[in-house]
């Protein structure tokens, strides 16, 4: 019958072994501790952290001494954002301050998003639809004489590259999220239905205001039906218009990235 795979060492074999487990284990501590008094740990600057950790550890001793530079150069980077995050912090509670941004921050998120009435200076333009008198003009097509959809478009997209701070579309306020769509000659927005003439309202710089729209591409090619079909457009200038809050559906949960700030 076979015996078991493994024999019982001797007593004496077992003990010779322990003592050299433990005398190898001994010699390496020894030799880590030298190379630590050696080159006197205790405040390791990133350039001796880079040093020591480009270079491969070779045994035992050289991981212990590349894992004490690790930890004093972490160290001292979490004691120096420490300090900075506890100035940060002095900083924002010192009294008016924090109040003052917070109060700022709403107010421009709030314009931003529509949720809160805003009055100001700025411009109203009206479009409407062709007299029916241009019906008889040779070449016309029922299309040629109505608003379009892009038409309001153009007009909404040049305010606000002129610089609008808040708008109103048939005294709708238009926010990041409206969208408008154009059905025959109907106008639906926010769930409601307008007829021409349609009046759009920009809050801002009024002369600003009026040279982005003169200056749109689109808004030159609307002018040249104006010119030819009679279509209806004005611009006028506004001492002070005011404008409601959104009210209705919006985003519960977007948000725009971290590194944008939508009010540059």
């Amino acid at each position: 019958m076979a015996g078991p795979r493994f024999r019982n060492l001797p007593g004496s074999s077992l003990k010779g072994i322990t003592v050299g487990l433990v005398a190898a284990f001994v010699g390496v501590v020894f030799a880590a501790n030298a190379q630590l008094a050696r080159i006197g740990l205790g405040n390791s600057t990133g350039a001796e952290y880079t040093a020591a950790a480009l270079r491969r550890p070779q045994n035992l001793a050289e991981m212990v001494v590349a894992g004490i530079y690790r930890n004093d150069f972490l160290t001292a980077q979490v004691d120096e954002l420490t300090a900075k995050i506890a100035v940060i912090s002095e900083a924002d509670t010192a009294p008016g301050i924090s109040e003052n941004r917070d109060l700022a921050l709403a107010e421009a998120e709030g314009m931003a998003i529509g949720s809160i009435p805003v009055s100001g200076p700025g411009l109203t333009v009206i479009l409407d639809d062709a007299p029916v008198a241009a019906q008889d003009i040779a070449g016309v097509t029922h299309d040629d004489l109505v608003i379009h959809q892009q038409d309001l478009q153009h007009v909404i997209a040049a305010l606000w590259a002129g610089g609008a701070e808040a708008m109103t579309l048939m005294g709708e306020r238009v926010t990041m999220t409206s969208a408008f769509r154009c059905t025959g000659n109907v106008l639906l927005l926010h769930g409601r239905v307008f007829s021409p003439p349609y009046v759009v309202s920009a809050i801002g710089n009024p002369s600003r205001l009026q040279a982005a729209v003169e200056a749109s591409p689109g808004v030159q090619v609307f002018l040249d039906y104006v010119a030819w079909l009679g279509l209806g457009f004005s611009i006028a200038h506004e001492a002070n218009l005011e404008m409601p809050a959104y009210v209705g559906p919006g985003l519960t949960f977007a948000q725009l990235p971290a590194d944008v700030n939508p009010f540059r």
